[in-house]
Order: C-alpha cells, then sequence, then structure tokens
C-alpha cells in the first residue's frame, strides 16, 4: 500500500481513505474504512471517463449487475454512487496478494493440488459471475487475490463499463479491455464476447499458475505479434503437471463453443483438496498480512486525519496544501515508514490473536516442526531460536533443503564476517512511478553483526535519499537470506527521506537480488550492475 497523494481527497463518500492500493484503466483504488470501521477497497473513476454520458450509463448499469454477484469467491461489491461528480465504487477489502505477485517472487509457480484449487476457485467465481448477467473479460493474474480460504476474484463485471466504443474516446485514454497475453481469440478479433471468453482466460490463469509462463508467449516480440499466436496457434503447456494439461487445453479451445462451462469444469477437477490448498511459506506470509491488517483496523475516530509520517531533521519538509496530507516520502525502498508510534499499540482481540495463532500452527505442522507464534507487536519468534524483528515470515527454514528455497546447492562457505560472498556488490532496481521507473541502486559490503553494509540510493521526482542498514544477524548457512535493518537516512539525502523497516535479501535462481521487507511482504528485485 502507498501512502495518499496531495492530489487525493480525504474521503469518498462515508469512507475515509487510508493510502492507496493501485491503479488501472479505470481509476484509481483506495484502501478505506467506513464509520462502522469496516476496511474496504474504493474505485475511483478517472474524470476523464466521467465526462463520457456513454460510459456513465454503462457504468450504472454493471454496478447495478454487480451487486448481484454472490457466493465466497469475489469481492462483494458494498456501495457505490455513480451520480457523482466523479463516481465510484466500494467492494469489499481482501487482505492478500495478487497471484501475479506471488508467482513472480520467490515463491515461484504453485503446485499440483494449489493449482486444482485455484481452478475450483475461479470456477466457481465465474459461475456466480455469469448467473448475475455479467462477463468479467478481464481475469488475469493481477485480478485474482490468493487467501489462506481460497482466491478471490475482484474488478468483475466493472470492466465491461470501459468498452464504450471509439465515438467516445476511450481508446485514446488508454482504456482497453483486456490484457495482453490473458485474452481470448474473440477478443483479439473484436468478435462478439461472451461467457466462453472467461474460461480461455481461465486457462491463461492456470497455465501461469503452474508453470510461471503464458500459454503464448510474452509480448516482448510485440503485442500483435502475440495477438497473433492467441488468435492462431496452439498454446505451449511446458511446465504445467501433466494431469492438468487436457483440462486447460480444453479451456484454450480457439472455438468459445467447444470450451467447457465453470460447471463442467468443477465437475473435472476433484473437490478434496489438502488443507491447507497453498505452500507452508504462503500460508505464513498471508498470516503476516492478517496481523498488518489488523493494526490498519484499529479502532479510532473516523472523523481524525491520517498523521503524516515524521520527516527526518535533516529533510526539508514538503509545501502544504490546505486539506491534504504531507506528500508521501519515497520509502527504503517502497516500504512503509519506520515511524515510531503516536500512542500505543492497539490490543488485538481474542479471537484475531487466536486466527493468528491458528495460522502460525499450520505453518508449523507444514513445514516440519519449525513453530511461529505472534507475540507482542506482531513479531514472528521460532522455537530454538532467538527472533529478531527482522525475521521475514516466509523465509525458509535453516533445516529446509535448497530445492525447497530454489537456491543453488552449490557450497559457498559463510565467512566470519557475517555476509556470503555471493551478496557482495552492486545492484540495480527500479520503483514503478507516474513518469517510468524511479531508478534504485543497492551496494552491499562485508561486514559484521551491527556494521553498515548495504548502501542504497533512491532517485525519483523531487528527491535524492541515501540509506544506510547494518547486519542484524549472521546468516545460520550459506544460503540463508541476509537479516538486514531498520535503515537510516544517510548525509546528502534531499527530499523527504525516511528511513526503512527491517528487510531480508535473498539470491533467487536466476541470479537477481530479492529484496523484502519483513513485515509487510513488499518487495524490489535487483540485478548485479555491471563492473
Amino acid at each position: 500500500m502507498q501512502h495518499l497523494e496531495p492530489s487525493d481527497p480525504e474521503r469518498i463518500g462515508a469512507y475515509r481513505l487510508l493510502g492507496r492500493l493501485g491503479a488501472g484503466g479505470m481509476g484509481q483504488v483506495y484502501l478505506a474504512r467506513s464509520t462502522r470501521g469496516r476496511t474496504v477497497a474504493v474505485k475511483l473513476v478517472r474524470p476523464a471517463l466521467a465526462d463520457h454520458a456513454e460510459f456513465r450509463d454503462r457504468f450504472r448499469q454493471e454496478v447495478l449487475a454487480a451487486r448481484r454477484v454472490g457466493g465466497l469467491w469475489t469481492a462483494p461489491v458494498l456501495d457505490a454512487d455513480t451520480e457523482a461528480p466523479v463516481p465510484w465504487v466500494a467492494t469489499g477489502y481482501v487482505a492478500g496478494p495478487s497471484l501475479q505477485s506471488v508467482v513472480a517472487g520467490p515463491h515461484g509457480p504453485l503446485p499440483e493440488h494449489s493449482v486444482r484449487a485455484l481452478a475450483r476457485g475461479l470456477a466457481h467465481a465465474l459461475k456466480d459471475i455469469h448467473e448475475a448477467g455479467l462477463v468479467h473479460r478481464d481475469l488475469k493474474p493481477s485480478n485474482v487475490l490468493i487467501t489462506i480460504d481460497g482466491p478471490r476474484v475482484i474488478d468483475f463485471g466493472i470492466a465491461r463499463a470501459l468498452d464504450t466504443g471509439t465515438d467516445a474516446g476511450l481508446t485514446l485514454t488508454g482504456a482497453l479491455v483486456g490484457s495482453p497475453g490473458f485474452m481470448a481469440p474473440e477478443q483479439v478479433r473484436g468478435d462478439r464476447i461472451t461467457s466462453a471468453c472467461d474460461v480461455f482466460c481461465l486457462g491463461s490463469v492456470l497455465t501461469y499458475a503452474a508453470s510461471g509462463r503464458l500459454p503464448f508467449g510474452e509480448a516482448s516480440g510485440g503485442v500483435h505479434a502475440l495477438m497473433f499466436r492467441i488468435a492462431q496457434e496452439e498454446p505451449d503447456l511446458d511446465g504445467v503437471p501433466e494431469s492438468l494439461q487436457e483440462l486447460i487445453g480444453d479451456c484454450l479451445h480457439k472455438d468459445p463453443a467447444a470450451r467447457p462451462t465453470p460447471e463442467r469444469i468443477l465437475e473435472r477437477v476433484p473437490a478434496a483438496v489438502p488443507d491447507p490448498w497453498l505452500p507452508p511459506s504462503l500460508v505464513a506470509q498471508l498470516g503476516s498480512h492478517a496481523a498488518q491488517l489488523l493494526d490498519i483496523e484499529a479502532p479510532g475516530s473516523a472523523d481524525t486525519a491520517i498523521a503524516p509520517p515524521p520527516l527526518p531533521r535533516d529533510a526539508p519538509p514538503p509545501l502544504p496544501q490546505p486539506g491534504h496530507a504531507v506528500p508521501p516520502p519515497p520509502y527504503d525502498p517502497y516500504y512503509a515508514p519506520d515511524a515510531p508510534d503516536a500512542e500505543p499499540p492497539p490490543k488485538r482481540s481474542a479471537t484475531s490473536t487466536a486466527a493468528l495463532i491458528a495460522v502460525a500452527l499450520v505453518v508449523a505442522v507444514g513445514a516440519g516442526g519449525s513453530v511461529y507464534a505472534y507475540m507482542s507487536g506482531g513479531i514472528p519468534r521460532t522455537g530454538g531460536d532467538t527472533a529478531h524483528p527482522s525475521t521475514s515470515l516466509n523465509s525458509p527454514s535453516p533445516s529446509a533443503s535448497s530445492d525447497d528455497k530454489g537456491i543453488s546447492t552449490s557450497p559457498r562457505p559463510t565467512p566470519a564476517d557475517g555476509v556470503p560472498q555471493q551478496y557482495v556488490g552492486s545492484w540495480s532496481g527500479g520503483v514503478p512511478g507516474n513518469s517510468g521507473d524511479n531508478p534504485r541502486h543497492l551496494v552491499i559490503r562485508a561486514g559484521r553483526v551491527g556494521d553498515t553494509v548495504l548502501t542504497l540510493t533512491a532517485d525519483g521526482p523531487g528527491y535524492h535519499c541515501l540509506f544506510q542498514a547494518p547486519l542484524a544477524a549472521t546468516p545460520t548457512t550459506p544460503d540463508a537470506p541476509l537479516r538486514i535493518g531498520p535503515s537510516t537516512v544517510g548525509p546528502g539525502s534531499t527530499g523527504a527521506c525516511n528511513p526503512g523497516k527491517p528487510s531480508t535479501l535473498t539470491l533467487l535462481p536466476d541470479g537477481r537480488l530479492h529484496r523484502e521487507t519483513a513485515e509487510t511482504g513488499e518487495f524490489v528485485d535487483y540485478t548485479r550492475a555491471a563492473d
């Protein structure tokens, strides 16, 4: 979640905004809280779209239809104002990462039993959506959220409001329904769209979940070439378990009439799946997300303004704007600020705490005996070891095999100073911004626990920040993640620069460096810089 920007409203309808969740073709999505304390996701339509009468008509119709979608597999529409100067819609907030971030992250593709459970959950969701008279049209990994109880589909039905034709000028503003790589042949050709379109997209999503690859390749060779392959060529299912290839191949049939319906998919996929349906390390990460959400949902006055994070002493304060919070600083990097609490943290209810402990015990059983429990402040501690606040819940245990972690098994000695040699060097990455990626340059040095071993330079519009962080603990094995931080703001920084929370560093199989904050699960991947 990102902090609100000066141009963001403080409220939308009866909902007080807490931060930014993301943006899409329709508009900006916010995390918000109702006057009764419910956490929701509010999508605010882009003003350029709000000016089109045809879009408003479609938006109004789709919101009414989407309210009819029920079931456990979608984010329900809770509220909306289709007549506001800038229309908006509020849906239930799903506390979980997207399938896109799970597969693209260190977890990689899901195991076979997880893909089967995913197929059943998404088939249930499409069944509910289609029975409400809607076609999703944009089912893709970023629109599938992963929870402990199963997948949840978001943005159902609303995407169709964007398809108002070129007469409204919407194509000029980038409002394209469908995502390259996850479109059906009839979408590519501009033919009539039916519910079978969503089934084709489901096949592409399952292929990605099982293999980490798209069935028709990437768009690196050009979007038009990708669309040609979707319309004319057979899917590439390499990496998909053989037991799933027939079902996925049927979903990816070129002829919409030949594809199975969601009901038929449910008949073909066994209902019995292991519990939990996800790998233990991913379940642990979801437990961490749940703990963070409890803090966000802390009770308080709905009329209380959100206090901006404190700025370091040497950072010039940004110019305030009436009615808005201070512009968000560039955190270290891509993370929430490590700001002191203005008051003692709220106590969690016994029910919430019990739920988190239950999640922890599930992880303990699946991980072979490493017991996790949430102690004060939501910091996980491991049995038999003194935990540090930077311990990542989804980091593998020291006894886990290198195959489980996806890291090379070649022997590398752990030096006495604590930082394995393979981490030392310069690394480059980027954080998405409005005008492209904002560069990040990371330098890791050898050093002992407590020494400054990490230096990060973060640049972007109006800021140049230098962050420094110490080594928190010596790795227990050569391939164990490095525990770093928290970071401090170094000399020479300009703009609003805030320190960052503890993080872990992990080498990925492809040679990239994965840096992840221990508390929020947000991450940035780096590549080794050329000498």
